[in-house]
């Protein structure tokens, strides 16, 4: 699952202008993985979509609300750095759709919606599929295969801007260390600025994955299609059809880990880096002392002979007019 991955752009300056002007564009992505843009305001999605204004505000890209995972009773709310959704059985709805960032997910979502039989459909009759029966029967539901594809698109997405940040921090923490300089004090000074700010989004990731993995009652509020067909059943048979699987979240816990292990280790590389940083400032300011030292070391010589010199003056002055000398 965490291993498949995809192309990743490079967040650029013009796609963070974008976010100071509010979109209303929206691709909604059916069952098939076909894909409409739709322009909607909040009305219109509460209208279409079981949700309430509040949960509609965790997506707004103005507001910057932390990294959410939310189950409600018919969609899930998911807001991910740039990736804005809402998810239910049948169709996702994706923010954004036409920002350099978003386009790869919204790619991949179509790519990998629709279910295995559905694609083995349009190849022909006659062919043999032997491992078709065994990848229907253990396929995600709708939904988590739409969240799959969001944790695999954040967690690239911050690893690569972690191994950019690598690529740029390492060098400069070597040249600093080799020619000490306000240009390269500064350059240091930003790389680190950078990344603490990267540091705390992928934390924010992180912290989110861990308190979902921390509670099966949440996890379980991720289950729509399971309580779908909890509400269509009747009781009689819901309560022999569901009993052995309404609180097995096991499934949605591994999704869950595979991909918490994958922003784990992004979060010890900038754990890394930042250590190797703090190591290279201590260098540093051991250095810029060594040199402070000298000029010190003279400086409070200089003090000792002026005072000396002070005392004999006065204490000759002083013996003098105590004990006087006439000179013949």
């Amino acid at each position: 699952m965490a291993g498949e991955g995809f192309i990743v752009p490079v967040e650029t300056q013009a796609s963070l202008k974008k976010k100071t002007a509010i979109s209303r564009s929206w691709m909604l992505l059916d069952y098939s993985g076909q894909g409409t843009i739709l322009d909607l305001d909040k009305y219109a999605i509460m209208s279409r979509v079981p949700i309430n204004a509040r949960d509609l505000r965790i997506l707004d890209p103005l507001l910057s609300y932390p990294s959410t995972i939310l189950g409600r009773e018919r969609a899930i709310i998911l807001n991910l750095e740039h990736i804005k959704a809402i998810i239910t059985t049948e169709e996702v709805l994706l923010r954004d759709p036409l920002d350099d960032n978003v386009i790869p997910i919204v790619e991949e979502l179509q790519r990998r919606l629709p279910p295995v039989d559905a694609c083995c459909q349009g190849q022909g009759e006659d062919e043999e599929h032997p491992r078709a029966p065994k990848d229907v029967e253990n396929e995600f539901p709708f939904e988590f295969r739409a969240l799959e594809v969001a944790l695999e698109a954040i967690c690239s997405f911050l690893d690569a801007r972690t191994r950019e940040l690598e690529t740029d921090t390492y060098p400069a923490l070597d040249e600093l260390t080799s020619k000490i300089s306000s240009r390269n004090l500064d350059r240091v000074r930003k790389l680190k600025s950078a990344m603490t700010r990267l540091t705390n989004r992928v934390q924010k990731v992180r912290d989110e994955l861990e308190q979902l993995l921390d509670d099966d009652d949440d996890m379980a509020d991720l289950y729509l299609s399971r309580k779908l067909n909890w509400i269509f059943f009747t009781y009689q048979w819901a309560s022999a059809a569901t009993v052995h699987g309404e609180d097995d979240v096991e499934e949605l816990e591994m999704l869950l880990e595979a991909y918490f292990m994958q922003i784990e280790g992004t979060l010890n590389k900038l754990t890394t880096l930042r250590d190797y940083i703090d190591n290279t400032e201590d260098y540093i300011n051991i250095q810029l002392d060594n040199h402070r030292n000298p000029a010190d070391s003279a400086g409070a010589l200089s003090k000792f002979w002026n005072c000396l010199f002070v005392f004999v003056f006065f204490g000759g002055c002083y013996i003098w007019h105590e004990h006087p000398i006439y000179l013949e």
